[in-house]
């Protein structure tokens, strides 16, 4: 371990590192919120997204998180987690800040920083010792030297608290009263930045709070605690943020129960419940951000309860590895096909149950995908994606086996360089887009997928956020679909598949231009150069639910608008083709790609003129070319109707109120799920 005093450095590993901040926890002391504030060379952040805290949790380069608090009887442990490696070239230095609730850092008892290398070995200690009227705090820089990343501790404060801090390094604090955007997010970020003093020398404490990184997580010392009969487990250090291992061993056959406390002292969660003799099993707990985790057993005899690091997981390689009842095991291979065994247990009939819990998700256990659920004799392969995760078996008693074998890795560059992403499973890609500024094309194939729900594909922004792209109901397992519509160098797509998949970017150029009636098959790109116009959209095909839509997406405004959708119907519908005057229209169908379809532009004149009372069905569009008049819409299931501009765009949403509505010299796009009526009143 080196300790290092106020104004000292030492060099540190060019890789993930964690960050714990702690304190001695001693009621009525002060709050302490801790986050990191990435600099470039001028020493100030660069935007908002350079700032990360509690309520902005990660970098949008992934190069810091914020992970959370853990809490123990005497002591609080805030993390941090750098990846070097990932910190973007313009930034030159990672400053860990903090800031105090309600008092100064000179009443904040023990407060110390230690930095972990991903072995476990502690590399860098620093005690706050001299520390009085604070509000503020810097407490330690991670900054580049040489190539090389390097840890000093700072020690340096702001009796003025944020504002002064903030000043500093670049970010924008509104004067109170103001609360306006988006500087009260600004000033409320800087509050929590400027959190916890970070330490020098061990805290004065039998704990150590000591998280070195693993592929599943930080580990820290196992508790152990034995007892005989009923009796309370409770963890009295502070974990680190997300899931651990509880491990359970008894002797004799009588009833196991353990159950997890809630904050009121009372029966949460069943972490075990079982009769087996005597019993030996792991589960997967979520111990609380705020309070030790805390365990109720019923037991008439001899019990011993763990709580393990997630690195205690038995380790799934590519020998077959055998157990008996519930279990956790890692996976930290590339994306496999695991096969399973379950002998069925004793009586042949005991319930097997196999779930998967992805590194992504860890903070939320209830997000897991379920593999096996099945009842006696089991012999199954289900697929796995790229590790680390988790695979919990749970309930019953039976011999099982896993064995793991991993797909061929593909190369990630490969696209890049031919245009053609391939992969199998779940996994998330970045497509590049070969002529930045302009659209492209991407031809898919799912072979063996099913056209259903199951097969997704998604685009995520730099966020994380997912917004639906493809879906095997509505555009099939093959087809062509438009990308980077607004022009943007590279999308990242999460693509949800079982089997294989690939995506082949292709040049907009190669999808056929539109200029009269057009027959195809399946999801397609085809390109307008006209002006407005309506268009006539119908299935050809005999299926009774085939579904077909399509959709006029233009570039560069990006944004696409439904043209019509038949809802499973082989009546021709009509609908408006919006053109951006200046840019590029694409019309793209979606359909399975089976199901038979027609095109075919139509003049304007072909939308039916409004009367008194002008019925239609689903999808269609309508004029009004009399003087100005009241629209009262009647619609037998959910309908809206839009008011169109001279490009087609819906500019106006009319069925946003109840009406009537005033119009004149209108077209309408009308989208309804039934038959509907629109009655005109002078």
């Amino acid at each position: 371990m080196t300790h290092i005093v106020k104004g000292a450095n030492t060099p540190v590993p060019t890789g993930p590192l964690r960050v714990a901040v702690c304190r001695r926890k001693v009621p009525g002391t002060p709050v302490v919120d801790v986050s990191a504030l990435l600099l470039d060379a001028t020493g100030k952040v660069r935007g908002d997204a350079d700032l990360v805290f509690h309520n902005q949790p990660a970098h949008p380069s992934g190069a810091v998180r914020h992970l959370g608090t853990g809490d123990g009887v005497d002591q609080l442990a805030e993390w941090l987690e750098l990846d070097l490696p990932r910190v973007e070239p313009a930034v030159q230095r990672v400053l860990v800040a903090a800031s105090c609730d309600g008092g100064t850092f000179g009443a904040v008892p023990g407060l110390a920083l230690q930095t972990v290398a991903g072995d476990g070995t502690i590399v860098a200690h620093y005690d706050v010792t001299d520390a009085a009227g604070e509000r503020a705090f810097v407490l330690g820089e991670f900054y580049r030297r040489n190539g090389e990343w390097k840890f000093r501790a700072v020690g340096q404060g702001w009796e003025s608290g944020l504002a002064g801090l903030a000043t500093d390094f670049g970010i924008v604090v509104a004067e109170e009263p103001v609360a306006t955007a988006p500087v009260p997010v600004m000033q409320a970020a800087v509050a929590k930045t400027a959190a916890a003093p970070i330490a020098d020398a061990v805290p004065p404490s039998p704990y150590t709070p000591v998280a070195a990184p693993t592929p599943l997580g930080a580990d820290f010392r196992p508790h152990t605690q034995s007892g005989r009969g009923n009796g309370v487990v409770s963890v009295d250090v502070p974990l680190p943020p997300g899931p651990v291992i509880v491990e359970a061993r008894v002797r004799g056959d009588e009833w196991l129960l353990v159950e997890t406390l809630n904050r009121r002292n009372k029966d949460e969660d069943t972490v075990f419940n079982t009769t087996l003799r005597d019993f030996h099993g792991r589960a997967l707990v979520q111990p609380p951000r705020d309070r030790p985790l805390r365990m109720k057993v019923n037991y008439d005899g001899d019990w011993t309860i763990s709580v393990l690091p997630l690195s205690a997981a038995r380790p799934l390689g590519t020998r077959t590895l055998a157990g008996r009842g519930p279990d956790v095991v890692a996976y930290t291979g590339t994306m496999a096909d695991v096969k399973v065994r379950f002998d069925g247990g004793a009586d042949r009939g005991e319930w097997f149950v196999l779930n998967c819990h992805e590194a992504e998700h860890f903070d939320d256990l209830d997000e897991h995908e379920m593999l096996c659920n099945e009842t006696g004799k089991l012999k199954q392969t289900v697929p796995v994606p790229d590790g680390p995760l988790l695979l919990v078996i749970e309930h019953g008693d039976g011999s099982w086996e896993l064995t793991a074998e991993p797909l061929p890795v593909r190369d990630p560059s490969a696209g890049q360089k031919t245009g053609a992403y391939e992969g199998r499973g779940d996994r998330t890609v970045t497509l590049v887009n070969p002529r930045p500024g302009r659209p492209a094309l991407v031809r898919y194939d799912f072979p063996g997928a099913k056209a259903d729900y199951s097969l997704e594909v998604q685009r995520v922004d730099e966020y994380g956020d997912e917004t639906e792209w493809l879906t095997g109901r509505q555009h099939g397992t093959r087809g062509t679909a438009v990308l980077f519509a607004d022009g943007r160098a590279e999308q990242a797509v999460r693509v949800k598949c079982g089997g294989d998949w690939t995506l082949r970017l292709l040049p907009e150029d190669q999808a056929p231009l539109l200029t009269g009636p057009t027959e195809g098959r399946g999801s397609t790109v085809l390109r307008y150069q006209g002006p407005p116009t309506l268009m006539t959209v119908q299935r050809t095909s005999r299926g009774n639910d085939e579904h077909l839509s399509a959709w006029s997406l233009n570039h560069p405004y990006g944004k696409s608008t439904t043209i019509a959708d038949t809802l499973g119907r082989r009546r021709p519908t009509l609908g408006p083709v919006w053109v951006d005057p200046g840019g590029t229209c694409f019309i793209t169908v979606r359909a399975a790609e089976d199901t038979k379809w027609r095109l075919e532009p139509a003049p304007l004149s072909a939308a039916p003129v409004l009367g008194a009372r002008t019925p239609g069905g689903w999808y269609g569009v309508v004029r009004h070319t009399g003087p100005e008049a009241e629209l009262v819409v009647v619609g037998t299931a959910m309908i809206h109707v839009f008011e169109l501009d001279e490009n087609l765009f819906p500019h106006r949403k009319l069925t946003a109120s109840s009406g009537p509505y005033r119009i004149s010299n209108a077209i309408l796009h009308v989208r309804c799920l039934g038959e509907w009526t629109l009655e005109l009143r002078p």
